[in-house]
């Protein structure tokens, strides 16, 4: 990934999606917004007890990036699913209920999540103009909504899996998510060879597994047909200097965001 700080709020963006001016995306850290600890400082989230009137101050920040507000993106309300719902302008300034992906060919339209350990899923159909943004904790990885993703692009503008282009954003590494039975029963149901994904603790291996989110979303991508992935490499749980991480923080912290957009021609 490549990390930018030219428009002074620092943001991530991948190499692999183009800045050709049809589409733009960033990955917010927590830096650069006016929120007090465990909030501190970039939190885009009201669903933590930060105060809404910073909230809305650090979007206005954030989303200003790409000449947006509160009002002018689509948000979502997440559930830890597979459910992808398709939205257009019509929906700025609202939470689709129950969903953990969006997508969207409409250009002029803006996708935004926030994140605090789970994975940030980003694809892009370059033949058909169309974007999507997902959100996959150990829940959504094991149900595969990258999958549900790619599966609705197809169904929705044709997309063909081969030509996507996917981003896998920052989430908490297997050098930090230790799991227990319910996680490892579920991602031995999930995935074919499921102990590649579960690997040994490094400080003792008799001790439970750590689950490697990132690799098992880069596998659901690649079964569902994509080809090209991009891994950010970064673990939130490692780096609470640039990201909030609900497991590193015992759940006291905020939510770092990103925002996805369709430029209008």
């Amino acid at each position: 990934m490549i990390f930018d700080q030219s428009s002074g709020i620092p943001f991530l963006r991948f190499a692999g999606l183009p800045g050709n001016g049809r589409v733009q995306h960033a990955i917010f850290t927590r830096q650069g917004g006016v929120s007090p600890a465990p909030f501190d400082s970039l939190n885009l989230s009201v669903s933590v007890p930060d105060e809404k009137e910073r909230v809305y101050a650090n979007r206005r920040r954030a989303y200003g990036l790409y000449g947006r507000d509160t009002d002018t993106v689509v948000h979502a309300h997440l559930v830890h699913g597979r459910d992808v719902a398709r939205v257009t302008q019509a929906d700025n300034g609202t939470w689709l209920p129950r969903v953990d992906a969006i997508l969207t060919d409409e250009p002029g339209c803006a996708l935004t999540m926030n994140f605090a350990d789970c994975t940030p899923i980003l694809l892009y159909d370059p033949a058909h103009q169309a974007i999507g943004l997902g959100h996959a904790g150990w829940q959504g990885t094991v149900k595969d909504l990258p999958g549900a993703m790619v599966a609705a692009m197809q169904r929705e503008f044709g997309s063909r899996p081969a030509e996507l282009i996917a981003g896998i954003g920052p989430c908490i590494g297997p050098c930090c998510y230790e799991v227990g039975e319910v996680v490892i029963t579920a991602v031995h149901a999930a995935f074919p060879n499921p102990d590649s994904l579960l690997l040994p603790n490094p400080q003792s291996p008799a001790a439970n597994p750590h689950f490697d989110l990132p690799a098992a979303n880069r596998r659901n991508l690649q079964r569902a047909g994509v080809q090209q992935i991009e891994l950010s490499g970064l673990c939130t749980a490692c780096r609470t200097d640039l990201f909030f991480s609900h497991r590193a923080e015992n759940g006291r912290t905020g939510r770092f965001g990103s925002i996805f957009v369709l430029e209008a021609t």
